[in-house]
């Protein structure tokens, strides 16, 4: 479980580092005209690293110290440590990608946070134990019952899109969990299936 373990500690290093030095957030986010014009491609990782305060940092690395923790486990033993790594740092890139494609000439769009690659660990996670209860503000919940309410909600504010939160890579950040793992671990998919059909809940 090394690997979670530093992808937390990295992030919240960069995270509190940005919160001190004014303007390194905005060297690092996902800025369409810092990629489109200075050729600054790190952007698509870097943003994932970097967070608008302590909440939301808090709540990425929450949620990715119990749910990466397992994912490391359970998709690592087909992909191995180091490919868990890059199953996160693509998972960054890929949630940003529409995002990125819808204002690429909108200077004004700026966009930060781990969300989209956690979105990726945590739909993982679901295909390998769906009937898991995960802990929503202290209230458990079956883990696929929370994805149907997570895919739903995050639609929903995508196209209200009244608020700050980049709902659109935590969309896409889930699809691609759900792809990786099938497309590495295609068996997981009927013990998914068996699983869904003979509900056990319990944690994880």
């Amino acid at each position: 479980m090394i690997v979670t373990v530093l992808l937390i500690v990295a992030t919240c290093a960069v995270s509190f580092y940005a919160f001190k030095r004014q303007g390194m957030a905005m060297e690092l986010a996902m800025w369409p005209p810092g990629v489109r014009g200075k050729k600054q491609y790190w952007r698509f990782v870097t943003y994932g690293f970097v967070h608008a305060d302590m909440q939301h940092l808090l709540f990425n690395m929450i949620t990715l110290f119990f749910f990466g923790r397992a994912v490391e486990v359970l998709l690592g033993s087909y992909i191995g440590p180091i490919g868990y790594g890059l199953f996160y740092l693509s998972a960054l890139v890929l949630a940003i990608l529409p995002s990125y494609q819808q204002h690429r000439n909108d200077a004004r769009y700026i966009s930060i946070g781990a969300s989209g690659a956690v979105s990726a660990v945590l739909f993982s996670f679901i295909l390998f134990q769906p009937w898991s209860m995960i802990f929503v503000f202290f209230f458990p919940i079956p883990a696929i019952v929370y994805a149907v309410l997570y895919v739903g909600f995050t639609i929903y504010m995508d196209r209200k899109g009244r608020d700050n939160i980049n709902h659109s890579a935590h969309l896409w950040g889930a699809a691609y969990g759900v792809l990786i793992t099938l497309a590495v671990a295609p068996n997981v998919l009927n013990t998914f299936v068996a699983r869904l059909l003979h509900p056990q809940f319990g944690g994880f």
